[in-house]
């Protein structure tokens, strides 16, 4: 039997509701007409293979060309158009120029036909079925905990004098420098409860907050402070953790990869740059590249291979490509 997103009808109210048939779903983010349209596919396929039953919702911004659109739907992805949010105007300069969009993701707390979405970023695959990580206590937010030790902390109190939240007894928290700062993690990836109440709270917030170096997450962090729980870094491998805290990682039980250090995106690997020509970052970038190239993966060739046909595609295609572009819905203007 083919999937059921295939089953959709031709209006905006139908889709809606199609999508609400499942309580949860991860969600991604993409910008421009950029080659991160390669991550979000390869990260479809990835949760594909790893048979999770759950949808991938992309939020996109209206910069997101009809072709990139085109591709998402393809791959069963389901499209929302969101309109970006700003920070307020000021002198910040962000560790990463396009870090600024990334307050965007501020939106995605308004898919309240979700009750419960992981949000990936699109440089992440997944590897495992994390699909358990819906059912973790509702009212909290989690995340796997960052590592201050690279050279874009350098501004940092903890990446001066050497402290690493991984490794909390190798350097001790000074005294004089008073309360130990509390956990931080890594905003490629979360669970979290879709709310109107809280998606009002964090655009209103915004608004006031002074953005800091790396915008949305330091955010998140600060916002989610009171309620947040850590995950193991099985579940969002940062990369620079193979080098920096070997000791806390078995690579062969990671389920969520992040190629979010320098050089590491495998549609844009070279191995040229630091730490690229480690075996275990070649390895990684083969695997994600295996999942990318395999068109068994492909949306259409899941849906055959579930016992239906290409016929079965077409009323879903359909629906998600009026006047000639995916469905997408819009979001409120910008805060």
């Amino acid at each position: 039997m083919a999937p059921d997103l295939t089953t959709a009808t031709k209006t905006t109210t139908s889709l809606v509701k199609q999508a609400s048939i499942s309580s949860c779903a991860y969600v991604t983010f993409l910008a421009g007409n950029g080659d991160y349209v390669k991550g979000v596919v390869g990260l479809a396929k990835g949760l594909r293979k790893v048979r999770s039953k759950y949808p991938l919702v992309v939020a996109i911004l209206p910069d997101v060309p009809d072709e990139h659109r085109k591709i998402l739907v393809s791959q069963g992805c389901i499209v929302k158009e969101i309109e970006p949010v700003y920070p307020p105007e000021n002198q910040t300069q962000f560790a990463m120029a396009y870090y600024v969009i990334n307050y965007s993701k501020l939106r995605i707390w308004e898919f309240v036909e979700y009750s419960k979405m992981i949000y990936l970023d699109g440089d992440i695959q997944v590897f495992d079925n994390i699909d358990h990580l819906f059912d973790l206590q509702d009212g909290y937010f989690y995340g796997v905990m960052d590592c201050f030790c690279e050279q874009t902390w350098s501004f940092s109190p903890q990446y001066k004098i050497g402290y690493c939240q991984q490794c909390p007894d190798r350097v001790q928290w000074p005294a004089e420098m008073g309360p130990k700062p509390p956990l931080y993690f890594n905003a490629g990836m979360f669970v979290f409860e879709p709310s109107l109440s809280t998606y009002d709270d964090l655009l209103q917030t915004v608004k006031v907050t002074t953005p800091t170096l790396f915008a949305e997450q330091d955010f998140l962090n600060m916002f989610f402070k009171d309620i947040y729980r850590p995950l193991p870094p099985i579940y969002n491998l940062v990369l620079a953790m193979l080098w920096r805290h070997p000791e806390n990682i078995e690579l062969e039980k990671v389920k969520v990869v992040h190629y979010c250090a320098a050089g590491s995106k495998p549609w844009r690997y070279t191995g040229k740059e630091e730490n690229m020509d480690r075996e275990d970052i070649k390895i990684l970038v083969k695997k994600w590249w295996d999942i990318y190239n395999d068109e068994s993966l492909d949306y259409k060739n899941t849906v055959v291979a579930a016992g239906g046909t290409e016929a079965d595609l077409q009323p879903f295609l359909a629906a998600l490509s009026e006047a000639g572009v995916a469905h997408y819905l819009t979001a409120p203007s910008a805060a």
